[in-house]
């Protein structure tokens, strides 16, 4: 049986591609940090080339989850797919700064303070930025999803 890519919303198909890219994305950075595992005396990988497989996995299936939702959502397309597309933005940029963090090997905290990016220092407030406008898109994504789906299950 095939499926008729023309049936899924665009705010489906992003999520599904996301969910897979992410999903590749763990299972590569799992061979990575088996990598590292396998050739270190302490048997260990960076931290965050743990977080890194760690949330990649995670994402992908947030991303299914995302695409369960916007395919269900009684909402416009074009709200449905600016409420998926923000959160899975955010999840790759996540996955990328892990990955960066894991490959540079430059912190076990990337919290601490002073923040760094290999050699490059942020801004003091940069970090702290990034997660508010990161939890806004991520939370108020999914509530306009989720009040979505409540809106054509007739809850809402």
């Amino acid at each position: 049986m095939s499926m008729d890519a023309a049936l899924l919303a665009p705010a489906t198909r992003i999520a599904l591609i996301s969910a897979g890219v992410f999903f590749l994305a763990g299972l590569v950075t799992g061979v990575w940090k088996y990598a590292h595992i396998a050739t270190r005396d302490r048997a260990q990988a960076p931290v965050y080339v743990d977080v890194a497989h760690r949330s990649a996995l995670l994402y992908a299936f947030a991303a299914l989850l995302l695409a369960a939702f916007a395919q269900l959502s009684a909402w416009p397309a074009r709200v449905n797919f600016w409420a998926t597309a923000l959160p899975l933005a955010f999840f790759a940029a996540a996955i990328g700064g892990y990955v960066l963090h894991g490959w540079l090997n430059d912190t076990d905290n990337q919290f601490a303070r002073p923040q760094r990016i290999g050699r490059i220092q942020l801004p003091r407030h940069g970090l702290l930025a990034f997660m508010v406008v990161l939890s806004l898109a991520e939370i108020g994504g999914f509530v306009v999803l989720f009040a979505g789906v409540l809106r054509a299950m007739h809850v809402l």
